[in-house]
């Protein structure tokens, strides 16, 4: 509005929206009240339903989450769904309770309806979670025109490089989830570390709370999910608070048979409690400098954004990485991506950047895509040919060499995340050459030619080079 993007409060007077579902007989609540309500409602308050989106069970990400819900989640027909008060509910009809949620707060801020939309999804979603999302979207009355990725958004809330289409397409990014660090006009590849977020610091502090209460009380109170739900509540409020006040109180009324706890938590303590999670933050930021052979002063801005980047602790420190860098934190950092949606928003409809709009945005790669092969020794060796991050459409070629008194080669295609260990449910295609001549002296050269467009289908051609025999396949995205 009026050339410039702002963030409306909720019916709350909030400017952030927890998305927390909370279901009773009568009613499902959104947000806030939903997040408070967990202390006695824990069963039937879905959090994080983005980590299941289009998800199946097999799927390592989707079965971290099973194992770490409240909610019990069950498999029907293939479909992974909550099982509350012994009604089946899909991820996809969670995920439209909470975008109704949000269509509700623009409305009432607008005083008009609201139907066109700009949606971020995490770097790493895949097409089945971009799909499941867009369609809850729809479900709630949005028209989704785009979906992009949270960097992508981080940098938009900044202008980051709309005067500069070259260093535009070169960008990559670290992320800690929620923290965003953002590295600019460098071809960076993709570092996603999934177990440092705002939850690990809330934690943290509500683990010290209890042991300060087993200490006052004589009461363990690790093991009783409803005390510790409440810590929680009161860690979370008091982390917050820490990050504008030198100390915050933790009053938490009747929180074990009974009994009543206060107590004060300085700035300085909370940053000794998590004191670990800060460290692995700064050594992420680090590994991935180290594997890309640069230094800090080779960066030139860094973007933060993310509830947990409020802490100014984590500031110093990344500071204290960059001295020299130009650390941009003048909007709040839970703010940063919806704000660079909303600018994306606004150019879609305006059309005021017509070049942004068609170079700007690249569709990448979320994982690494690997070829496996075999070293000297026999042992098995995978050489990525597609790094995460790689924009699309993309070309590789690579020449296999397989002993020659073998009359067939076959050769997997596996996928992997981050620096995840390789296994066989990371295997996604093979495709096999038969009929080989067999060789008494020299190997098979086997030119294996890969192409993955813009949807992430990969098609791929594999050419034995002294008989001219061929393989073809195709791997279309799974729907």
């Amino acid at each position: 509005q009026d050339g410039r993007a702002d963030v409306v409060a909720n019916d709350a007077g909030d400017r952030v929206t927890p998305a927390v579902v909370a279901f009773s007989e009568s009613e499902e609540v959104v947000g806030l009240a939903a997040k408070q309500s967990r202390i006695r409602n824990i069963s039937n308050t879905v959090v994080k339903v983005k980590q299941i989106l289009g998800r199946s069970s097999g799927d390592p990400q989707a079965e971290k989450y099973i194992a770490e819900s409240k909610c019990s989640i069950t498999e029907k027909n293939g479909k992974l769904q909550y099982e509350i008060d012994n009604k089946l509910i899909n991820p996809e009809d969670v995920a439209k309770l909470i975008f109704s949620k949000m269509k509700e707060t623009a409305q009432s801020a607008l005083g008009s309806d609201v139907n066109d939309v700009v949606i971020t999804v995490p770097f790493d979603f895949g097409e089945n979670q971009k799909n499941a999302l867009g369609e809850a979207a729809a479900a709630a009355g949005f028209n989704v025109m785009r979906l992009i990725h949270e960097p992508s958004a981080a940098l938009l809330a900044y202008g980051i490089g709309q005067d500069s289409p070259t260093g535009k397409r070169s960008c990559k990014s670290s992320l800690l989830n929620p923290i965003v660090l953002v590295f600019i006009f460098f071809k960076l590849p993709l570092n996603i570390y999934d177990s440092i977020g705002g939850v690990c610091f809330t934690e943290a502090l509500a683990q010290h709370l209890a042991s300060e209460f087993q200490r006052f009380c004589k009461h363990d109170i690790r093991g009783n999910p409803r005390a510790m739900m409440k810590l929680m509540n009161s860690a979370d409020i008091a982390k917050h608070s820490l990050s504008t006040l030198g100390s915050a109180n933790c009053f938490v009324d009747s929180l074990y048979e009974g009994l009543d706890f206060d107590c004060n938590v300085s700035r300085a303590r909370f940053e000794l409690i998590c004191s670990s999670l800060f460290s692995k933050c700064v050594e992420a930021i680090k590994k991935l400098l180290q594997q890309v052979g640069f230094t800090a002063d080779d960066i030139n801005k860094v973007v933060l954004c993310g509830g947990s980047a409020r802490i100014p602790k984590l500031q110093q420190l990344i500071k204290d990485i960059f001295p020299t860098v130009e650390l941009l934190n003048s909007v709040p950092p839970d703010e940063v991506i919806p704000i660079g949606a909303a600018i994306e928003a606004g150019i879609l409809l305006g059309k005021e950047n017509p070049l942004l709009e068609e170079e700007g945005l690249i569709e990448c790669s979320a994982k690494d895509i690997l070829l496996k092969g075999v070293d000297e020794s026999g042992a098995d060796k995978f050489t990525v040919l597609f790094p995460s991050g790689t924009p699309l459409p993309a070309r590789r070629q690579h020449t296999l060499h397989a002993p020659g008194n073998t009359s067939s080669v076959c050769l997997e295609l596996y996928e992997s995340l981050g620096k995840s260990p390789m296994n066989e449910e990371g295997k996604f295609a093979q495709i096999v050459l038969q009929d080989l001549d067999k060789k008494e002296d020299g190997l098979h050269d086997i030119l294996t030619v890969l192409t993955m467009k813009r949807d992430g289908s990969l098609h791929v051609t594999c050419t034995d080079q002294d008989t001219g025999k061929c393989e073809i396949i195709t791997v279309e995205v799974a729907s």
